[in-house]
């Protein structure tokens, strides 16, 4: 005897399909984003303690001018460094490489100057 009164909850209905589509942004990418919503960001600066920053390609870059050296300058300098140690290496193979040389050319002047001697000795002693 079925059981009209309580129903059957475990059947639940099935949901209407949506009408409107979805009003997602996800699927903009970065420049149709930045033309729908005029979404236009510049530089990224804070000032924390008297010193202003600038976060530019990746880097926290130090822009107030107050106490150290700029972060450009820093990095100039860096790389002014690196530039002399390269050279510095380079002069130093240079120095090796004529050292050698030198060593060279002192050690076939002595064979020669002890030939040279060996001849004269063989030619005064045939006379």
């Amino acid at each position: 005897m079925p059981l009209g009164l309580f129903g059957n909850k475990f059947s639940p209905k099935k949901t209407p399909p949506r009408r409107a589509q979805s009003l997602s942004n996800l699927h903009l990418d970065a420049d149709e984003s930045k033309a729908e919503f005029g979404i236009d960001y510049g530089p990224v600066k804070v000032s924390l303690g008297g010193n202003e920053v600038a976060f530019e390609n990746g880097l926290w870059v130090n822009e107030s001018g107050s106490g150290a050296a700029s972060h450009k300058e820093v990095q100039r300098l860096k790389k002014d460094n690196q530039n002399l140690h390269e050279e510095n290496n380079l002069l130093k193979l240079k120095i090796d490489i004529l050292l050698d040389m030198l060593a060279e050319t002192s050690a076939v002047s002595h064979f020669h100057g002890n030939e040279v001697k060996q001849l004269r000795e063989a030619r005064s002693k045939k006379r």
